[in-house]
């Protein structure tokens, strides 16, 4: 038998049972992927990252993220948690500015923001954001996220978007209309599936002169009801937003977008939006707290 340190990390806010749980696996070098699958299945949280050493001198750590059901490329809420976790409970931030991780999509930039000595957040540089069409009949998609069809606000295309993997961003006028949603999830996750499409973000500007949003996401198909604050779609909305003219192009935005208050779990995000020709840098920043420290015997 084997001991393994297992801790929960709320990310998203600095409030206990707020934001979104990850799990966070920091010894993960003697896993098999059968083993980490079945350690994200017994925690059973949206998501559980594994970190494991590196052998190259540019890369600190190599991190795979795990569903209860399916590994996925990213996870932007786990890789807030376990950076936070990194920097505060390991006191990583004491020796080092920030570090970068090489995932399934791509290295991974963080840095953590200090106050007073104190780290107050994290900061991941997600990989470049890019969009794509989606053909998909009005009636149908407003039954699938389960809204009347005349809540979802065509003032803005319906696009899928990407900054490590593939959201349908769905644009929703008024934030009762996102809280009062009843998605179909097994036709939902169903239909994901068949598009390769992690997440069905919905969104709306609570304040459009303060680049205010607030945000749902969906994630059936890879084994998430409901993802409570979620740092992939957010960034991917943001990278969405620059690339199709909404925000600004020619000057850095930054946006704040919550989410989670429909399920009791509120959390915030803070997006920076850097223009860059046709490669805008897409940066998501928000604080963590440790809830669980634990030991998992396999």
């Amino acid at each position: 038998m084997r001991d393994i340190r297992v801790y929960h990390v709320d990310a998203f806010t600095t409030e206990k049972f707020g934001g979104n749980t990850a799990g966070v696996v920091p010894d993960a070098d003697t896993l098999s992927e059968v083993e980490m699958q079945n350690i994200a299945k017994e925690l059973n949280l949206p998501e559980t990252v594994f970190i494991l050493s590196s052998n190259n001198e540019e890369i600190d750590y190599k991190v795979r993220y795990f569903t209860p059901t399916e590994e996925v490329n990213f996870c932007g809420h786990a890789t807030v948690g376990l950076t936070w976790l990194l920097a505060t409970e390991f006191s990583l931030a004491e020796k080092k500015e920030g570090i970068v991780l090489e995932t399934n999509i791509g290295r991974v930039p963080v840095v953590w923001h200090k106050e007073n000595g104190k780290v107050i957040n994290v900061e991941m540089t997600q990989v470049t954001p890019k969009t794509q069409d989606i053909n998909i009949d009005m009636e149908e998609l407003s039954r699938l996220i389960g809204v009347h069809p005349e809540s979802i606000d065509l003032t803005y295309p319906i696009k899928l978007a990407n900054t490590g993997v593939w959201h349908l961003l769905v644009p929703i006028k008024d934030q009762i209309d996102i809280d009062n949603a009843t998605p179909d999830l097994t036709a939902l996750g169903k239909h994901n599936k068949e598009h390769n499409i992690s997440t069905t973000h919905l969104y709306t500007f609570t304040n459009l002169q303060e680049n205010k949003l607030y945000t749902r996401d969906f994630a059936p198909g890879i084994g998430i009801p409901e993802d409570p604050v979620t740092g992939a779609a957010n960034g991917a909305l943001a990278g969405f937003l620059h690339l199709e003219g909404i925000i600004p192009q020619g000057e850095i935005t930054y946006l704040t977008i919550a989410q989670g208050n429909a399920i009791g779990r509120p959390g915030t995000l803070y997006v920076t939006v850097i223009p860059n020709e046709s490669e805008p840098v897409i940066k998501v920043a928000g604080a963590a707290t440790v809830t669980i420290r634990g030991i998992l015997t396999i």
